[in-house]
């Protein structure tokens, strides 16, 4: 390909690249397009082939908190191998914006869980039935940012059971 051509389909790939949501926040977490109902589908499916539990995090773009939390759960070591090795993560776009709700759907499946505030967790068995709902303010760390070790302790209080390397899905 010569270097014109490049330059050009270049140039159109980066324009054709979404700008974020919200710029001043920096890049989206969430996928402001996405069907909520088909990522956690898409995540069920995954997470019974793995022996691993869905936690959905509803949350939106412009949300400071739900920034806060997927950095800790990407930045702490020990949060992000505890969320991997038991859970797949959906994280599920549920702003309110001219005058649409995004996923309402999915907000209103597991008993409005918004009502708690953003960003909230919702945990699913491989089979999709709702475990828990958890508002996340109970895991912060009082100043600017998510306790790990109370994230760390959520996580392991409904990560599903192993003995001998299988899972044991505990029925609460």
């Amino acid at each position: 390909m010569k270097l014109p051509t490049l330059l050009a389909l270049l140039l159109t790939t980066a324009v054709l690249q979404a700008e974020p949501e919200y710029p001043k926040m920096g890049p989206d977490i969430y996928d402001a397009q996405a069907d909520g109902t088909a990522q956690i589908a898409a995540a069920l499916k995954k997470a019974k082939a793995e022996h691993k539990r869905v936690l959905v995090k509803l949350g939106a773009n412009w949300c400071i908190w739900c920034r806060r939390l997927s950095h800790t759960f990407e930045s702490d070591a020990a949060v992000a191998k505890t969320l991997n090795d038991n859970f797949v993560l959906v994280l599920v776009d549920v702003n309110h914006r001219q005058g649409k709700k995004r996923n309402e759907v999915v907000n209103d499946q597991y008993g409005n869980p918004m009502a708690q505030g953003l960003p909230v967790l919702v945990v699913l068995d491989a089979d999709g039935k709702q475990l828990t709902t958890q508002e996340t303010g109970a895991l912060e760390d009082g100043k600017s940012a998510h306790d790990p070790a109370k994230v760390i302790a959520f996580l392991q209080q409904w990560a599903p059971k192993r003995q001998g390397g299988l899972s044991v899905i505990r029925r609460d």
